[in-house]
């Protein structure tokens, strides 16, 4: 039996972590990503300062650290084809984090079928940071949408596109640089200047994953034309240069409008350091989103596009965002809304994982051919 080639182990072994994601979601205690976090964590209460010079080098060291050790990990065992496999399917565990992501949107969507609409408020944060405080059920039910959108590209799509184009290692420094984003790369006072390293380099890193996103958005779309005249259209409306891609892509393959008003809760200057992310979930619990996310109240009617309704003015606290909203001639997000992104979300999922791994057995080929 001939033995498999690199680019045969990569992609058995992006097969097998797929499939160990999709069976057993993230492990819940000595995750690497949170290990990763907290060392981060660490580094960063060392080197803390307001400017942009130190949180540059606070991203360098960082993402530079889990990029030459999966380096030098994947040529120990290069040597090996069932290593490498095992390698490629650890790390395509590590990084992935699509069913976590489903898991939790179907448990606040669970919560707004029962009418627990307190239930709910207290879940949001598990999946994004908005402020839920006086949001209504569906703005809750929006804002989960958009947050399964935006974090199918982040906890999937993206991975995968790096393991097309590097292998394991790409996995592994996508998922720090993503991670860090996570922890500092938001518009908090406290990380204005010091995480934008992280956010611009997180911002470079998704941009081809955002766009194979939102393509294979359209094909697993019901209506992939409406799909496709929603993300062309409104795909760059938003302030995120990648978020609106997947946002945009997702509001019309699910058939909804989404963006308008958004809340976060307030980080006053100076605030205690964050505790390190426990999950591969690409938003910090608490932690605002620099692409944005959602707030407003009471759980009845909708609220038209981009308005809250009257008495969500009544709490003035946190940072409001007014975003232009995605496929506003649609109609608003209701519950059932949820399980459909959710099940666009999976399978794009898979046609991210086949475009990964076709991308990367074409990328090696092309490269023996060149030699």
């Amino acid at each position: 039996m001939r033995p498999l080639t690199r680019a045969a182990a990569f992609a058995l072994g992006a097969v097998a972590g797929y499939a160990a994601d999709a069976r057993f979601a993230d492990p819940r205690r000595g995750h690497p990503v949170a290990l990763f976090g907290s060392a981060a964590n660490r580094l960063e209460r060392r080197l803390w300062r307001d400017d942009r010079t130190a949180g540059a080098a606070y991203t360098a060291l960082c993402v530079g650290t889990v990029a030459a050790g999966a380096l030098a990990l994947d040529r120990t065992v290069g040597r090996h084809p069932l290593g490498r496999a095992a390698l490629a399917a650890a790390a395509t565990w590590t990084v992935l984090g699509g069913t976590s992501l489903t898991r939790e949107a179907r448990t606040i969507g669970r919560s707004l079928a029962a009418g627990d609409l307190t239930a709910a408020r207290e879940r949001l944060p598990h999946l994004c940071g908005r402020d839920p405080s006086a949001l209504d059920g569906p703005q809750i039910a929006r804002a989960v949408v958009e947050s399964v959108a935006e974090n199918t590209a982040d906890a999937v799509v993206n991975a995968l596109t790096w393991g097309a184009l590097a292998g394991t290692p790409g996995l592994l420094a996508f998922r720090a640089v993503n991670t860090l984003d996570a922890m500092v790369g938001h518009r908090s006072p406290r990380y204005a200047r010091f995480g934008w390293a992280s956010a611009r380099l997180d911002d470079v890193a998704g941009w081809p994953g955002a766009r194979l996103t939102a393509l294979l958005t359209v094909a697993a779309a019901p209506e992939p034309r409406t799909a496709w005249r929603v993300w062309r259209r409104d795909g760059s409306a938003h302030p995120s240069p990648n978020a609106g891609q997947a946002e945009s892509a997702f509001a019309g393959a699910v058939g909804v409008r989404l963006g308008g008003t958004l809340r976060y809760p307030h980080e006053p200057k100076g605030a205690p350091e964050p505790e390190a992310t426990s999950d591969k979930r690409p938003t910090q619990e608490g932690a605002p989103e620099r692409g944005g996310t959602s707030r407003p109240p009471g759980w009845g009617r909708p609220s038209a596009p981009g308005q809250e309704h009257p008495e969500a003015s009544a709490e003035p606290t946190g940072r409001v965002e007014h975003r232009p909203v995605l496929g506003a001639e649609l109609r608003p997000v209701t519950v059932d809304d949820i399980e459909r992104a959710c099940a666009l979300s999976r399978r794009v999922g898979l046609l991210a994982l086949g475009t990964s791994v076709a991308g990367h057995l074409a990328i090696r080929l092309w490269k023996r051919g060149k030699a």
